[in-house]
């Protein structure tokens, strides 16, 4: 019969009970307990090999080195091999990162206009030589991060935007405009971009995405979202002024309605009649069909007692440009945001002058106007009808936007 004898462990703690009791004279008399003995024989690891055997099965594990391993060699994406050809989904590699990168597993991406003019090859600035995956409204999780990344960890979920990178030294920069950098990194234009399910983006403009957030509903906010947000910060109108919104009911200008409206502006929506009950339902407190009056500067001063703070040109054209820096408020401030192809517009030198009105363009926003756009939307103060659709989708999405038949944002599935 083997003898029964106490593990170290429990050996110490007997001591430690028996100095405490009568029976050792301690000062707690009488709160001496049983002891229990380790029934097993024990004995300390006999050999070298043992001991490591034993550390390898407890060792820590690392959270990145498993993500690593989880991570394939190939995934799917939507490629094209030339401008306005096949959109062709296939298997292509994982990307590789450098050392401040970050890898998204994309779970979400929402489609932009944007996109569908780099496809078609008809966006004037120079893009990387094809194939190129597009896309720029990613959401997902980071399953990789590079050796000098220290804003993301493992398992954080993570945004891929229009900017994909920025140099951060030049003077656009060092003044807090990275989308103006002269080294502008753009996703699906001159990197790859989120119609993959494996993505690299610049940690340092990748955007953190608030936990409890929905990743399907909130991909266009990366892009739409923080354009329409940040335009209406250059527009500087205050609270209890008005702003007025043309294109109002579309994509860009639903979620500007809401935006305006959660920054405490009173909102003049300029859109076809149809889009009246719409622009009104997400809160416009004025609507205006321009198709239904002859004189549409006008019909705007009068409406708004002067004409609004501030224009929002969210409508793909000219002339609706043209007009708003027109019935703006003397003081006022016109801001372009959409891109009508080869559009030109003129203006009225003198009265511009004499007015003091400023136009200005607005191109996305910051790192800080991303935080803050998103800020909007977990606290519920925005939100965009989405269309969830599987990635193979994407060629009839790009039609259906040709033929102005989208209705609110479309998010592709990637793993769908």
């Amino acid at each position: 019969m083997a003898t029964t004898r106490l593990h170290p462990l429990l050996s110490i703690w007997r001591t430690n009970r028996l100095i405490g009791s009568n029976r050792l004279g301690g000062a707690n008399r009488g709160r001496g307990g049983p002891v229990v003995a380790y029934k097993t024989p024990w004995r300390p690891f006999s050999t070298s090999s043992q001991l490591q055997f034993k550390q390898a099965r407890f060792r820590r594990v690392d959270p990145q080195e498993v993500m690593a391993q989880t991570v394939p060699a190939t995934q799917k994406a939507a490629v094209f091999d030339e401008f306005g050809g096949k959109l062709d989904i296939r298997e292509i590699p994982v990307p590789e990162i450098g050392p401040d990168d970050i890898l998204v597993k994309v779970q979400y991406s929402g489609v932009c206009h944007t996109d569908l003019h780099v496809w078609l090859g008809d966006f004037p600035l120079q893009t990387k030589a094809p194939p190129i995956v597009g896309g720029h409204e990613g959401a997902g999780v980071v399953v990789k991060a590079g050796s000098n990344v220290t804003n993301f960890k493992i398992g954080d979920r993570a945004g891929i935007k229009w900017i994909n990178g920025s140099c951060l030294c030049c003077e656009q920069c060092k003044r807090g405009s990275e989308p103006t950098c002269d080294k502008i990194v753009l996703s699906g234009f001159t990197r790859d971009g989120s119609f993959q399910q494996y993505a690299a983006v610049k940690a340092t403009e990748a955007a953190p995405i608030p936990d409890g957030v929905d990743l399907a509903n909130v991909a266009p906010i990366l892009c739409a979202g923080v354009t329409v947000y940040k335009a209406l910060k250059e527009s500087n109108v205050k609270a209890g002024e008005i702003v007025a919104i043309t294109g109002a009911g579309g994509g860009l200008g639903s979620l500007c309605i809401q935006y305006a409206k959660a920054m405490g502006m009173i909102v003049l929506a300029i859109d076809a009649g149809n889009k009246e009950e719409h622009c009104k339902s997400l809160g416009a407190d004025l609507f205006i069909d321009p198709f239904k009056t002859n004189d549409l500067v006008s019909a705007v001063q009068l409406l708004t007692e002067g004409g609004p703070h501030g224009v929002i040109n969210v409508a793909t054209a000219a002339r609706a440009m043209e007009e708003s820096a027109k019935y703006v408020r003397t003081r006022g401030t016109v801001v372009l945001v959409a891109l009508p192809r080869d559009a030109k517009i003129t203006l009225d030198v003198f009265f511009t002058v004499v007015r003091a009105i400023t136009v200005k363009g607005s191109y996305v926003g910051t790192r800080q106007d991303t935080d803050e756009a998103l800020g909007f939307f977990a606290r519920g103060q925005v939100k965009i009808p989405t269309e969830v659709v599987p990635l193979s989708e994407l060629p009839a999405i790009y039609d259906r936007m040709q033929k102005y038949q989208i209705n609110g944002r479309v998010v592709l599935d990637l793993w769908k």
